[in-house]
């Protein structure tokens, strides 16, 4: 399959990673799998462009990695986007975290708009369902923060970079 598009990601720190992995391991020992992407860090999806856009999205990340301090995100909730085949884990939407979004994505599309989440679980809504109460037994809320950015094309994956957020004195 020909890759089809670009994402620019926010990464959360090496805490949460371990978190949210040990969230989806007691998913996975009480038998879901999922079809999400392997691999990927635990990540806040930032905006989405086109392939032929590669260049201009890889100088936003540079920049927006520049302007940007790491950015502390509170993973408060869990929830399920319709037609119920992603459940997700999801911070509050802070003014960092909006303005980063914002910089990422300047003509947001009306059609879709932006819910900031990190993705835990993509399989059937039947399963996605029967997988909440085991993420229940284990989920609580904590503080994580936005370390770095990271840009992918997608299908097949293809890291294309990341860039550390700056940590200015000021």
């Amino acid at each position: 399959m020909a890759e089809q598009f670009l994402t620019l990601m926010a990464d959360l720190d090496g805490g949460s990673q371990e978190r949210m992995a040990s969230w989806y391991e007691a998913l996975n020992r009480a038998g879901f799998t999922g079809t999400q992407t392997p691999g990927l860090p635990y990540h806040i999806s930032l905006a989405s462009f086109p392939l032929n856009e590669e260049d201009s999205a890889a100088q936003l990340m540079e920049k927006a990695a520049r302007e940007f301090d790491p950015i502390p995100v509170h993973i408060s909730h869990i929830g399920i986007f319709s037609p119920g085949k992603v459940l997700f884990g999801a911070p509050e939407k802070t003014a960092e975290l909006l303005a980063l979004h914002g910089f990422c994505e300047p003509h947001p599309s009306p059609d879709r708009p932006w819910t900031p989440h990190v993705t835990l679980l993509i399989d059937e809504p039947e399963a996605v369902c029967a997988a909440v109460p085991h993420l229940l037994r284990t989920f609580s809320p904590f503080v994580g923060t936005i370390e770095r950015l990271h840009l992918c094309a997608f299908w097949p994956t293809r890291e294309i970079g990341a860039e550390r957020l700056a940590r200015r004195q000021g």
